[in-house]
């Protein structure tokens, strides 16, 4: 029902994910609401009006990889080893996601925020391998 909710009702909040449940006969504590929302990597995304909206991350997602339309222009920067990826707002941390959830040998992990993504590459890489490695998985 969650899922039905998120598709066909602007949320903004918990509270009102938790009332648009309870309407439909759904009772539901927070912290419930809150462990089936992390279950189902529902995330808040920018909504164009400067809000912010639920979303389920198929919306955003096809085939297991966000579209290359959600980054901004420099997609990929270095600083030393780290990477620096650039994303719309609201969409850095459902990319982060995807990155660890299926990251090449070359990436250690990310740190997101809301539209910039750190990318920390494992040790014995070169900043082009790694490069390479973030551009075919984003452009997959």
């Amino acid at each position: 029902m969650i899922e039905n909710i998120i598709r066909t009702e602007v949320i903004r909040s918990q509270d009102e994910l938790q009332k648009s449940l309870s309407d439909k006969g759904f009772a539901v504590t927070q912290a419930t609401l809150s462990r089936d929302m992390k279950r189902l990597k529902i995330v808040k995304t920018h909504s164009g009006d400067d809000r912010y909206v639920y979303t389920l991350p198929d919306t955003a997602v096809q085939d297991s990889r966000l579209p290359v339309a959600l980054l901004n222009d420099s997609v990929v920067e270095f600083s030393g080893s780290l990477a620096v990826i650039k994303t719309r707002p609201g969409y850095a941390m459902a990319i982060a996601s995807d990155i660890d959830e299926h990251a090449p040998d070359e990436i250690l992990g990310t740190i997101a925020g809301d539209d910039t993504i750190l990318v920390i590459p494992r040790e014995g890489y070169a900043r082009e391998q790694v490069q390479g490695a973030l551009m075919r998985f984003l452009m997959e």
